[in-house]
């Protein structure tokens, strides 16, 4: 069983995944946000497909670890995906994950174009990578 990761956003959602000894994260795609019930369509599939038994989701924190109106939006987000899914839901703190990806690809000479459809899924990917390192280091 796999772990996938989430990282939400309002026009693209980034999915990652980790390997089944759950110590690895591999960016898989990311997924329009809009229409959601299309982002359903195919997080079912993919749950499926990589048989996940949990769902990591991106909690944005200011740097002084309040909440803002992206933490809001996540929360309304994973309101509803609790209903649509049966598996569980779990949280996880993605402060700065999108820069780091950003910057990742551009040291990896990812050219602008390119970087636009990979930054999502990188960022979800870091952000496994970082909940499987803890689990590692528990």
């Amino acid at each position: 069983m796999r772990i996938l990761a989430l990282d939400h956003g309002t026009r693209r959602i980034g999915v990652a995944v980790s390997d089944e000894l759950k110590m690895i994260a591999q960016p898989v795609e990311f997924i329009p946000a809009v229409p959601f019930t299309a982002f359903l369509d195919r997080l079912r599939i993919l749950i499926r497909e990589k048989e996940v038994e949990l769902i990591l989701i991106g909690m944005p924190r200011n740097m002084d670890g309040s909440y803002g109106e992206a933490a809001k939006r996540v929360r309304e987000f994973i309101t509803v995906l609790q209903e649509a899914v049966t598996i569980p839901l779990k949280v996880w703190d993605e402060r700065l994950t999108s820069r780091q990806a950003e910057r990742l690809l551009i040291e990896g000479n990812v050219g602008r174009k390119d970087r636009k459809g990979k930054i999502d899924k990188t960022a979800a990917a870091l952000l496994l990578q970082s909940y499987l390192d803890s689990l590692i280091l528990a």
